[in-house]
């Protein structure tokens, strides 16, 4: 950011209490020096910073701050081994010829270096420092900066859980019901084995045999042929079981296919949709023959590739909604997804839009209000204002390290559909949010009918307080920040009502799950979601020649949204009452 300035950055103590310190920081042409002890005037490699040591009366600012970012640290006593959290708030003022439309940036940008995991400082010294040093030679857009630190009680160190998935990482997943049932969930409406099951996580046949019995006693699972089992469904009793698609009129044809991957995904989906059908075709593949010990021959059969489609209608407009077949989210298992996009959209050629509609990790703005995605919003798939680089969506398949340090080269395929019909709907519905949000009436009525059903998913949504922003500053320590406060003029979000983003939408566990590298390339692609690599997908509809996609995720966890938690049914069920908004915006079929 330039040249280091010729000011001086001038650090003075504010006040003291028994449980908090406040610092000012400021950026000063000349400094008029007494010579005593009470200023320390830096040299050599630390020239131009001046060290006020006793606090000044005079220190109260001209105008109020024009951004502030908290964030808390969890403190370890080297006695005790206690935890203890401690809030470290920022204030900042820019220099009047900074735009206001780029304060939020700057501070976003100073934090990211502030916190960075290859220098984050390990004390206060070390903390004071950086933040003057960084005013000094990378920042002189900032004036004025006021650094609040205060002690908070002792809480427990905070933890991440688990998913099903990260056992593909290493990590060691406990064998518990709910753990067999995401499983069974996950590969739906493909039928699953027992042995299937042990196998992903290294767990005992006879302890998953007992919770798979534990789960047809709750009547969440059913057994089938060939010794697998699969998801008894919501009016399972309503499911048509074939071995072809029954032909159908023309008028009865969908127009609107919608592609889910999680089982909530699918519920979700599936509420917003009206005289609702559901048809299941299970497909056997024979497996190598094995001998008996009477000499003769047995040849086993198994599952293979199943299929589920939901036919109903949004008004005028005849959808059909499916759910993708996957155990983990390796690329062999969305490579598969990719053959039964190609195999949905040929079972019904008339499919002119699709939609991708689920959940999602959301990149959180930490200065900007407006710009910040949080758990519960909904991110639908826009390219950025670079007119000469459209993309929806991007997946990252490798990165390399560069020479210098933070330097990564990323290995990317970008995606954007021929029309951008859909995502023009999705922008007339975020222009008009401040006054109708038809969303929030059909998340509503979708949730009505849903929790009649459902017992195992619950699809309200969660207490606000749970939608925590966590950092990792390392391998081993974790920042808490604060979401950003809406600045003077800019309106408040409708409390519990979720908010539409316009964006790109990335994929790549190498960039999804690294919270440097995320952060990087968000802001070289202007991600403003991320998931479960869905390339493949995307590669099926544009190869079968589809012109109108978007990709929908409701914001679950700031990562990829892959992990097990509270927000995803919610977060589901908003991205599908955006996505029956859109529709909504559509011209009915001529047919």
């Amino acid at each position: 950011m330039g040249e280091p300035p010729a000011d001086q950055i001038v650090m003075t103590p504010k006040c003291k209490t028994s449980n908090s310190t406040t610092l000012i920081i400021e950026r000063k042409s000349k400094v008029a020096v007494n010579g005593d002890s009470s200023t320390h005037v830096a040299g050599g490699d630390h020239k131009g910073i001046v060290i006020n040591k006793t606090a000044q009366s005079d220190l109260t600012a001209d105008i109020p701050a024009h951004l502030s970012l908290e964030f808390r640290v969890f403190l370890v006593s080297a006695q005790t081994g206690k935890h203890t959290q401690e809030s470290r708030l920022l204030q900042f003022w820019f220099i009047a010829s900074l735009p206001d439309w780029q304060q939020p940036h700057v501070a976003q940008e100073f934090f990211k270096e502030l916190v960075s995991p290859q220098e984050f400082p390990r004390d206060y010294v070390g903390f004071i420092k950086k933040l003057m040093k960084l005013m000094q030679h990378r920042y002189p857009g900032i004036r004025r900066l006021e650094i609040e630190l205060r002690q908070l009680e002792a809480v427990a160190p905070p933890t991440r859980p688990l998913s099903a998935d990260d056992s593909i990482l290493g990590q060691k997943v406990d064998l518990t019901e709910e753990k067999v049932l995401e499983l069974i969930e996950s590969a739906y409406p493909n039928p699953i084995t027992i042995q299937d099951i042990a196998n992903a996580h290294g767990w005992e046949i006879e302890l998953v045999a007992t919770c798979i019995e534990q789960l047809q006693n709750k009547g969440l699972v059913k057994p089938l042929e060939h010794g697998a089992f699969t998801r008894v469904g919501q009016a399972d009793s309503e499911i048509q079981i074939v071995k072809q698609m029954p032909k159908m009129v023309s008028s009865k044809q969908p127009t609107i296919a919608v592609i889910t991957a999680q089982y909530c995904e699918k519920l979700a989906v599936d509420a917003m949709l009206e005289n609702k059908e559901t048809f299941v075709r299970y497909t056997t593949v024979g497996l190598p023959a094995v001998q008996l010990s009477d000499g003769t021959f047995y040849k086993p059969t198994r599952f293979g590739e199943s299929n589920v489609y939901t036919l109903g209608n949004i008004g005028a407009h005849r959808i059909v909604s499916t759910k993708l077949p996957s155990v983990g989210h390796t690329r062999e298992a969305m490579t598969a997804a990719g053959n039964t996009t190609t195999r949905l959209l040929g079972t019904f050629q008339k499919v002119d839009y699709v939609f991708l509609v689920g959940v999602g990790g959301g990149v959180p703005h930490y200065t900007d209000y407006s710009k910040h995605v949080r758990l519960g919003d909904v991110v639908v798939s826009h390219p950025t204002g670079n007119e000469k680089k459209k993309s929806v969506y991007t997946y990252c398949g490798f990165v390399k390290c560069g020479d210098g340090e933070g330097d990564f080269e990323f290995e990317t395929k970008e995606y954007c559909p021929n029309s951008l019909l859909l995502q023009e709907i999705a922008a007339q519905l975020k222009s008009q949010e401040e006054q109708s949000v038809p969303w929030m009436r059909y998340l509503n009525e979708g949730l009505k009918g849903i929790t009649s059903n459902e017992l195992e998913h619950d699809f309200t949504r969660p207490d606000s307080d749970s939608d925590k922003l966590f950092m990792s500053i390392g391998e081993r320590d974790i920042i808490e920040v604060a979401h950003p406060s809406p600045a003077e003029g800019v309106s408040k979000r409708q409390e519990g009502c979720p908010r539409i983003h316009l964006g790109p939408i990335a994929s790549g566990r190498k960039v999804a799950r690294e919270d440097m590298l995320r952060q990087i390339f968000s802001a070289k692609y202007g991600a403003l979601a991320y998931d479960c690599e869905f390339d493949a997908v995307i590669e099926s509809v544009q190869g079968n020649c589809r012109d109108n996609f978007a990709v929908l995720r409701g914001i679950s966890d700031y990562k990829d949204g892959a992990r097990r938690s509270e927000w995803q049914p919610y977060a589901a069920l908003a991205a599908a009452s955006v996505m029956k908004a859109m529709i909504s915006g559509l011209e009915a079929s001529s047919d």
